[in-house]
């Protein structure tokens, strides 16, 4: 998924709010495995964990989702929405 990420394009179809946008924003983390991580958990060795982060922006008329980013783990939502919005 990691690798594919940085290339795949998915398309969101847009339907236009009745009124004024009211976006809701949050994120979620997920976990990645890492290069090697099955073999260090088969032998027991302490692993390193990788994360990523989603941030969704939701209309919050239509609850439909008007806005996704995948971060790493440094990533905040007040980041994304700066640099998403100019």
């Amino acid at each position: 998924m990691s690798r594919r990420q940085q290339t795949l394009q998915v398309k969101i179809p847009y339907q236009k709010s009745s009124g004024a946008l009211h976006l809701l924003v949050d994120s979620t983390g997920i976990k990645m495995l890492g290069e090697g991580e099955w073999k260090t958990k088969k032998h027991g060795a302490e692993y390193r964990r990788q994360w990523r982060k989603v941030h969704l922006g939701i209309d919050a008329e239509t609850l439909q989702i008007r806005a996704i980013e995948v971060t790493d783990n440094r990533q905040g939502d007040a980041q994304i929405i700066d640099a998403n919005s100019g």
